[in-house]
């Protein structure tokens, strides 16, 4: 879809180090590795156990470098938490959500969005921990993180050319996620509460729907 490639080419252009041209094929390699050093890391011991010298070790890149690619812990998980989010997208692509309206289609997709980090709740508890922490520096990181979340929902909603109110929906829907999935990682919501919180605000979606459309 074109918003969806839109989001995706952003994205891709911003995945370099900060200020640089695009990744050569040898650069994107060694920015996958340390991503996949620092999920490694987080799956085990959380938020505490990505020590940048331990993700320059299992990435077999020097100390230096890693620091060009990602200036501090919390935009190494902030990006690792885009990563995470590209893999679900491709996820859901190949088994799209199968509700009857946009409102359920968002609501299962967030849903087993969800559980996928559900599943690995040390990695979730580091990555949401990284987007707490985030200030202006990695306002970069954070965009790509909401940029990502956004393609997902409006993939489920079916919707190339949003409204500007859709649009606002989107961001509402996102923020809830995101606060559910807080709540959730300090014991203060139960899945099923969480179920129905991202139910009850996918129903903006409905609200939002052109006339006549």
């Amino acid at each position: 879809m074109p918003a969806q490639h839109k989001v995706e080419a952003s994205t891709a252009r911003s995945a370099a180090p900060s200020g640089t041209a695009p990744l050569t094929e040898r650069q994107e390699a060694r920015r996958r590795r340390i991503l996949h050093a620092s999920a490694q890391l987080a799956s085990r011991g959380g938020f505490d156990a990505v020590q940048m010298r331990e993700v320059a070790e299992s990435s077999q890149v020097a100390l230096g470098t890693l620091y060009r690619y990602f200036p501090s812990k919390v935009h190494l998980l902030v990006a690792t938490m885009q990563d995470q989010l590209e893999h679900m997208h491709g996820t859901l692509r190949k088994k799209p959500p199968s509700g009857d309206t946009a409102a359920q289609r968002v609501a299962e997709t967030l849903m087993r969005a969800f559980r996928a980090l559900q599943r690995e709740p040390h990695l979730a508890d580091a990555m949401v921990r990284a987007l707490t922490f985030a200030d202006r520096s990695v306002s970069p990181e954070v965009d790509q993180v909401s940029r990502q979340t956004t393609a997902i929902i409006l993939d489920a909603m079916g919707l190339a050319d949003p409204t500007p109110e859709q649009l606002s929906a989107v961001r509402v829907i996102e923020h809830t996620w995101h606060s559910a999935l807080i709540t959730w990682l300090s014991g203060r919501a139960s899945i099923a509460q969480v179920k129905i919180d991202i139910e009850t605000v996918c129903r903006l979606i409905d609200l939002t729907e052109p006339s006549g459309g």
